[in-house]
């Protein structure tokens, strides 16, 4: 089981969680932050989790590439 969380209010809107995980993440054209699909809001934080294991590499690649440092992948 992979869980990604991302902590979506603190998002700059760089871009670069889209480019490296395009399956799981999109830019808002609302507000220009990341969005993480297919997800759950808990008080600002949303979290993927998701028995698919190939989320990991991209989602991890994201998470180092973050400036913000606001996304977490976690396997259990």
């Amino acid at each position: 089981m992979v869980i990604v969380t991302l902590q979506r209010d603190k998002c700059i809107g760089c871009n670069y969680c889209a480019e490296f995980a395009p399956e799981f993440f999109r830019m808002s054209k609302k507000d220009g932050k990341s969005v993480l699909l297919k997800t759950i809001d808990k008080k600002g934080f949303y979290t993927l989790k998701t028995p698919n294991a190939e989320a990991y590499e991209p989602c991890d690649k994201a998470a180092k590439a973050c400036p913000v440092k606001i996304i977490s992948v976690k396997v259990i």
